[in-house]
């Protein structure tokens, strides 16, 4: 079980212990206690509590979905970068056929590697001390001799898409880890449990308001897994798809 299913329920559970603690709280506490006057200023109070909570909630979906997003784009481009290279290469001549299978091999390792969990991925690649990587495919290229200015611009072109496919790869390697604060989230789980606390020490005892009560907490606890899930893009139940890259792969190895 992945350690954002266990935040997620763990969640939840916190959250239906203050729900519970509200209707003890509202049984055994004195009438006077759950006046008019008092009920209205709990609700105020919890009101700017959930505006802060909304708002930050908010923030987080609004940050982890741009990242998301922008991840995938870059994989996407990898995948494009990776098809035109090898055609690039091809077109210089048959000299640059074992560095079109180096860079095949790498670039299956660097795939391999990113998304670790997925059973499409080939599982023969090359360790990680004896693989390739950009610099070294940019080193091969500048090895070549080019016999006139076609293939002279070729090389430079090739040498260039393959660098900048690397940058790619270490920025992916580089946002693949959580991003969000763990102590900010906290705060925010202790604003939603003292919410969820007020909502059920102010609402009536039937099993519609109960009911409504832990429809919210899983509601809530639902959005924050959520959160986490996407802060995550290549691990987890969210994560990007590798179908690009294993097709750019596939059109490799014809």
């Amino acid at each position: 079980m992945s350690a954002e299913i266990i935040f997620g329920l763990t969640l939840f559970g916190c959250l239906m212990g203050a729900v519970l603690l509200g209707i003890y709280l509202r049984r055994v506490l004195p009438e006077h206690y759950l006046s008019a006057d008092t009920k209205d200023a709990v609700k105020l109070a919890m009101g700017l509590v959930a505006t802060m909570s909304a708002l930050v909630l908010g923030l987080l979906v609004t940050s982890v979905k741009g990242a998301y997003d922008s991840r995938r784009g870059e994989v996407i481009q990898m995948a494009a970068k990776v098809a035109f290279i090898d055609r690039v290469l091809k077109a210089y001549g048959p000299e640059t056929d074992g560095i079109r299978r180096q860079f095949r091999e790498m670039v299956e390792e660097d795939t391999r590697r990113l998304w670790l969990q997925e059973d499409d991925i080939p599982a023969e690649f090359r360790p990680k001390e004896e693989g390739y990587d950009s610099v070294f495919i940019a080193d091969q290229l500048q090895l070549l001799a080019p016999r006139d200015d076609t293939q002279r611009s070729l090389r430079m072109q090739a040498t260039n898409l393959v660098m900048e496919f690397g940058q790619l790869r270490s920025m992916l390697t580089a946002q693949s880890v959580a991003s969000i604060s763990r102590p900010m989230l906290i705060v925010v789980v202790c604003w939603l449990m003292l919410i969820f606390l007020s909502f059920s020490l102010l609402a009536p005892l039937n099993p519609t308001a109960t009911i409504a009560l832990v429809a919210a907490t899983l509601s809530v606890a639902g959005a924050v897994f959520l959160i986490l899930e996407m802060d995550l893009p290549f691990e987890g139940m969210i994560r990007i798809s590798s179908e690009p890259m294993v097709k750019a792969m596939s059109h490799l190895a014809k």
